[in-house]
């Protein structure tokens, strides 16, 4: 006699296996090669690496990363080749005991983990390298203009004293009309031709930084002239002017003084062309 249900009452009925049946992996390749699908078509459809779909179609299974991995692998794959899992499932089950084998997280993840976060490239640095750069180049620019404003007057047009000039002979000089100085003007209608456009910068009440550029825009001259100083330009078709402190400069085009009312400080943006040599009005700039 027995008193309740024996323990292997209560153990799972594993269904029996038909020994005629083909194993799981020759069955979804067989079903694969019938739907005319290749492995990396399954392998797209559903997922799962293409080295994992060789193995299962050959049973091999350990690499899926566990029976639970191996389970959902197979639903996958039979889904793809149009075929029922169930019965692969209920195999596999027979087969393999129904036993889940949990994968260790860190085999999986561990390629991930160990990845190093790309750099960023650092910006704002960049910037403060690139603004210190521009502030010392114009920096430069402006000394290196005002240690040679000197040398340019004496080149442009300034009379060299004679060494006899200090000499003391003990007679008295005879008394001689001073040379009148000549106008930039003058110089101007002097030399100007007559089949390109000239331009004589006279910076006779300061200084004034200035920029000039040809009809190609190709830059002729960018920087400071001091008080004193000219400087002229020659284009055969145009030439554009920025005037830093237009109020500072006398302005000559072709050969003619351009009488406009600049001001102290004022920033003009001009300009000439060979046509100009009749009335050398300014154009907008």
């Amino acid at each position: 006699m027995s008193i309740g249900n024996s323990p292997e009452d209560d153990r799972p009925s594993i269904p029996e296996v038909d020994d005629d049946r083909p194993s799981i992996g020759r069955a979804l390749q067989l079903a694969r090669l019938e739907a005319r699908l290749t492995v990396d078509e399954v392998s797209a459809a559903t997922r799962v690496r293409v080295p994992i779909v060789h193995a299962i179609e050959q049973d091999d299974f350990s690499r899926c990363g566990g029976d639970v991995y191996a389970r959902g692998h197979i639903r996958s794959i039979a889904r793809a080749v149009g075929i029922d899992a169930a019965p692969l499932l209920d195999q596999f089950t027979a087969e393999h005991g129904g036993r889940t084998t949990p994968t260790p997280a860190a085999p999986l993840f561990e390629a991930e983990r160990i990845r190093s976060e790309p750099r960023r490239p650092n910006w704002t640095a960049a910037m403060v390298a690139a603004i210190v750069a521009v502030i010392g180049f114009v920096g430069f620019t402006m000394f290196s203009d005002s240690g040679t404003g000197g040398k340019d007057s004496v080149a442009e047009g300034s009379v060299t004293p004679s060494p006899e000039a200090g000499k003391d002979t003990g007679k008295p000089a005879p008394s001689k009309p001073a040379d009148p100085k000549p106008d930039p003007a003058d110089s101007a209608i002097a030399n100007a031709p007559k089949d390109k456009v000239t331009v004589l910068i006279s910076a006779d009440a300061g200084q004034s930084w200035i920029s000039a550029k040809d009809h190609n825009g190709v830059t002729m001259f960018d920087g400071l002239i001091n008080k004193g100083q000219t400087k002229t330009f020659t284009d055969d078709d145009r030439i554009d002017l920025v005037l830093g402190n237009a109020g500072a400069i006398k302005l000559f085009v072709n050969g003619k003084e351009i009488k406009d009312d600049f001001q102290q400080g004022q920033v003009e943006r001009l300009s000439y062309t060979k046509e100009d040599q009749q009335e050398a009005d300014p154009q907008a700039g």
